[in-house]
């Protein structure tokens, strides 16, 4: 007998009374708002360009490591997953989930944290506001509009997707200001409970395929795991259920178990909340002082003991920070280069400088690096820096 709900819940996001889009549009016949959202991201240029965006490990380390787009699919079938069974808006989670990781630049954290560097005085850089940057102006595809036009809850919850936005000391960012101004997010609240699913989702799915690449790729072994909470617990019990599987199949089977966890975690607990707060709408959720769907104290607790983990074990070890410092060099060579000698750019991101060392022209600059896929890096910067 299926359990999963099939009907919408009153808090979900209803596409028939989205807040609609900054240019307005005629609806289709055939597909809701948010169904569309979730269409354009996925024909849009910077999902295709995830393909050769890596996560921890350069694409030419191996071909069966994870990318942007692999975790980007792999986050969207959480996301769904869990909005199906807590009655929310599938397509609205799914689209958010797929446009999450747009802004990234090549070579992971390591390629961001070198492009923010280099964009110290020049307005700053961080791929959140990269991907509002993306799905609001940088594509260019539809003849009456710059980027995708997408719904005010898709942007909403892609803006806000790790909670509110309050200024800093130094202000919003100012991309995200800018934008604000002509089409409200709300940035002072929670997003609705769809984009809180993708970002969980996102939690879930980074967590576990870094167990899987960080043992294919031998940078710890399954035996180090042992002490970590339910990472631990759950390989001794699939090699004690299955004590002849062999190595592949059982990191597999593992790593399956820990997400399904996880998963019942966050059902349990978001049910918990969510009855709790007795909303009605969408909107209510977005009103309350907390998230509704989480992770329990306890399951939070084992998250954080994970990521520990991993940091110690693979982001920081020698192999990923060799491949980090070549990343760093790529990234802030072509930087340098570009906003000193704008005329090396091709022709159409030169149009877009005014002058050398500018604000417009490092904006310019910082968009076409981080549009960037990680081969195209490499090989941009061989062609600029080797002598033949």
């Amino acid at each position: 007998m299926n359990k999963v709900p099939q009907i919408a819940t009153p808090y979900a996001s209803n596409p028939m009374e989205s807040r609609g889009r900054l240019h307005p549009e005629p609806e289709s016949a055939t597909r809701t708002a948010f169904q569309r959202d979730r269409d354009r991201i996925i024909h849009c240029a910077a999902f295709r360009r995830l393909e050769y965006k890596t996560q921890v490990f350069v694409y030419h380390e191996g071909d069966y490591y994870r990318t942007r787009l692999t975790h980007s699919l792999e986050t969207a079938q959480i996301a769904r997953s869990i909005s199906r069974t807590l009655g929310l808006n599938e397509d609205l989670a799914e689209a958010l989930a797929l446009s999450h990781d747009l802004g990234h630049t090549p070579f992971g954290h390591a390629g961001e944290d070198a492009l923010a560097e280099s964009m110290v005085g020049y307005g700053g850089f961080d791929h959140n506001t990269q991907t509002l940057r993306i799905l609001t102006k940088l594509e260019e595809r539809y003849a009456e509009f710059d980027g995708l036009n997408l719904t005010w809850e898709t942007l909403e919850g892609t803006v806000k997707h790790n909670g509110p936005l309050l200024p800093a000391a130094n202000g919003l960012p100012p991309v995200i200001e800018r934008y604000n101004d002509s089409h409200d997010l709300e940035l002072a609240t929670y997003p609705g409970p769809e984009a809180q699913v993708a970002a969980i989702a996102d939690d879930i799915a980074y967590n576990n395929h870094d167990v899987d690449d960080g043992l294919r790729a031998g940078l710890f072994e399954i035996r180090d795991l042992a002490e970590v909470e339910l990472v631990g617990p759950v390989f001794a019990d699939v090699r004690e259920t299955y004590p002849d599987l062999d190595h592949g199949r059982l990191v597999h089977e593992a790593v399956r178990r820990m997400i399904g966890v996880m998963v019942d975690d966050i059902l349990a607990e978001s049910r918990r909340r969510l009855e709790e707060a007795a909303c009605v709408s969408a909107a209510e959720v977005r009103a309350l002082d907390q998230p509704v769907i989480a992770f329990s104290d306890t399951m939070a607790a084992n998250d954080r003991n994970l990521k520990k983990f991993l940091y110690c074990r693979m982001y920081r070890h020698y192999k990923v920070n060799r491949m980090a410092s070549k990343a760093r060099r790529v990234v802030g060579d072509l930087f340098d280069l570009f906003v000193s000698e704008p005329d090396c750019l091709p022709a159409e991101w030169r149009a877009r400088c005014d002058g050398v060392k500018s604000r417009e022209t490092a904006r310019a600059v910082a968009d076409y690096i981080a549009g960037m896929t990680d081969r195209f890096a490499f090989l941009e910067h061989q062609r600029l820096f080797q002598i033949p």
